[in-house]
């Protein structure tokens, strides 16, 4: 489970080489674009009206405000309009466990390799494989929360490389996820949850169905850990930088 990678994967306090450093650049501001693109085609699918079609099939349920209704319609066909563009793009961070293997970033392989796995595992195992996740309106708040945490994390790890951290993007690396980790992870465990069968008794449950159960109940004491570890990380960074402030 990941609404961001914890990890920085930014260069190594020695430094890396020229040519390491440079394609690290281009990556992140690749990657930065990409998931751009993404949160641009997101919102721009969610502010178009919704066809006839759509609204006799999503069906919102009581308690969604009637203004927020047609929005609603649209997040149900979030991944029929994106999904198959979203996949790919999250695909590319399976190049950060690499980049982590070859020591091009000081970020620990194992936790690299888990943060990249629990997306991958999202849009390949679950959203690629299930109706009920591609139809979930929640798929578009987990699409959206990881598209505003990635372009702010990408461009944040490339100009930190370019020897420049603006005080604003600094301080959105270490502050949105207050609401994109609950937004994020909460919808990625309900998106999996969509997919359980539980309209049948649980002996009629085979074993990925009781592994995607286990999995929903596994996230909520990992979102917990998590939360805890980024307001731990605020706390270093601020400190750091004021400590930093005050010197000059």
């Amino acid at each position: 489970m990941s609404t961001s990678h914890a990890s920085h994967t930014g260069a190594k306090k020695t430094g890396p080489s020229f040519p390491v450093k440079a394609y690290l650049v281009l990556y992140n501001f690749a990657s930065c674009a990409g998931w751009a693109s993404v949160l641009y085609l997101t919102i721009q699918h969610l502010s178009t009206s919704p066809s006839t079609l759509q609204r006799l099939t999503a069906r919102p349920p009581s308690f969604v405000p009637p203004e927020l209704v047609p929005v609603y319609e649209r997040a149900t066909t979030t991944y029929a309009a994106l999904g198959e563009h979203t996949k790919w793009v999250q695909t590319g961070a399976a190049l950060e466990v690499v980049h982590s293997l070859l020591g091009f970033v000081r970020s620990p392989v194992q936790t690299t390799a888990m943060q990249v796995a629990s997306r991958l595992y999202l849009v390949w195992g679950i959203a690629n494989r299930f109706s009920e996740a591609q139809t979930s309106p929640l798929y578009a708040t987990m699409v959206v929360s990881w598209s505003v945490t990635e372009v702010i994390r990408y461009s944040f790890y490339a100009l930190g490389l370019l020897g420049t951290e603006p005080g604003l993007l600094l301080w959105l690396r270490y502050t949105t996820f207050y609401l994109l980790y609950p937004t994020g992870a909460g919808s990625e465990a309900f998106v999996c949850f969509a997919t359980l069968p539980l309209g049948k008794p649980l002996s009629e449950w085979d074993a990925w169905a009781f592994g995607r159960g286990f999995l929903f109940l596994l996230w909520w004491p990992a979102l917990y850990f998590l939360y805890s570890y980024m307001i731990v990380q605020r706390r270093k960074v601020f400190r750091s930088a004021s400590t930093k402030a005050k010197a000059q």
